[in-house]
């Protein structure tokens, strides 16, 4: 069985960032982006798809969170791309609906290889944390663009941010692991041949 695993280095005049990923693990996470929630919610991430992931980032953030936010999504699609390979022997898409209190979120992926993100999370305040509110939907379309994904994630309802947020992220982790996961007999899923 071939290790679907990656290391990314991602260095720029804004961000210093390093992932390490591993598709198969258990959902080990070590996250230190230098801003909190953003932390959060990737360890969340990690443990609910049962991803192995190190994101590591040094970023400007005496400028704002926006380039480490941003640039922690480029390296994350990044790696999920590299990791996945020619694609061949997973199952393509993923789905799943997550609830947090009174918040509930629906997420479904297809690996395509056609980069597309559709992000709707209805967030009302400026910030969550050290995040700002405007800058989580960027982060998951900077990773669906790297990962070469189509993404459709939608909050469904809700009226707490940081609980419309995290629910949003539980339920592309659990969407993300069902189309990562290994269906050997599937091939490249596609009639094309290719993704």
């Amino acid at each position: 069985m071939t290790a679907r695993t990656a290391t990314v280095t991602r260095k720029t005049g804004e961000t210093d960032i390093n992932v390490e990923l591993d598709l198969d693990g258990s959902g080990l996470s070590e996250i230190l982006t230098g801003i909190g929630f953003l932390d959060h919610m990737l360890t969340a991430l990690s443990k609910h798809s049962r991803i192995d992931l190190k994101l590591v980032c040094r970023g400007d953030l005496e400028v704002d969170e926006h380039h480490s936010a941003e640039d922690c999504g480029i390296a994350l699609g990044e790696a999920l791309d590299r990791s996945l390979g020619d694609r061949s022997g997973i199952r393509r898409f993923g789905s799943a609906y997550a609830p947090l209190d009174e918040s509930l979120a629906r997420a479904v992926i297809d690996f395509s290889g056609r980069p597309h993100a559709d992000v709707n999370l209805y967030l009302r305040r400026e910030m969550v944390g050290e995040l700002s509110c405007e800058m989580v939907p960027h982060v998951f379309e900077s990773l669906a663009i790297t990962a070469r994904m189509t993404l459709h994630l939608d909050v469904l309802k809700g009226r707490n941010d940081h609980h419309q947020t995290e629910s949003a992220f539980k339920a592309f982790a659990i969407a993300l692991r069902a189309a990562v996961s290994r269906d050997d007999s599937a091939g490249v899923p596609s009639t094309k041949g290719v993704l």
